[in-house]
């Protein structure tokens, strides 16, 4: 289980954001979620995570192709103000969906527990990486050789979080994590 320290060890101080007691609360989210939200907290991750912004409605406020559900963070997306994706974890089961800024949602997660697994392992792989840590557009500086070593450092994380949660590839349409890998580099 990832802790709050792992977090911030990648991440960075003040790049982990925790949600409060009180955010959370009156959340219809299973209690362990709700822990792991205060106590672990949600970092910023390269290219998927630029801020936490959980909602403080009790209500889920975050509207997508499967209802409403809370908003755990916010991304820009296409250097557009208006274009926003969000995490977000759903009333009752509190499985985690990445919604688009259409609010189409795709399954990232079985739960908040395994989604903060997976970012650590993300993150830690992505931040320590010197082939993935690249900007955007990287597929333009890569020789060949640095091409093949990026794919197959791909390919290691996504067997990594294949195996922290494998329902989050259990498909490939309408998931986040096999759709979010297999376009890296194209």
């Amino acid at each position: 289980m990832a802790t709050y320290d792992q977090l911030t060890a990648w991440a960075g101080l003040g790049h982990v954001t925790r949600a409060g007691q009180d955010v959370v609360a009156g959340w219809r989210i299973p209690d362990s979620a709700k822990a792991q939200l205060v106590e672990v907290g949600i970092p910023v991750a390269p290219r998927l995570i630029e801020r936490a912004v959980l909602q403080s409605e009790a209500e889920p406020a975050l509207l997508t192709s499967r209802g409403p559900i809370y908003c755990l963070t916010q991304q820009v997306d296409l250097d557009d103000q208006a274009e926003r994706s969000s995490f977000g974890v759903e009333p009752e089961t509190g499985a985690v969906y990445f919604v688009m800024p259409d609010g189409e949602a795709w399954f990232a997660n079985s739960g908040v527990g395994v989604w903060l697994d997976v970012l650590h392992c993300y993150g830690s792989r992505v931040t320590g990486s010197e082939l993935l840590s690249e900007p955007d557009g990287l597929e333009e500086y890569l020789s060949e050789e640095e091409e093949v070593r990026a794919l197959t450092e791909l390919n290691l994380l996504a067997e990594e979080l294949k195996e922290i949660d494998p329902a989050a590839f259990n498909g490939s349409e309408g998931f986040l994590w096999p759709g979010l890998l297999d376009r890296w580099l194209y």
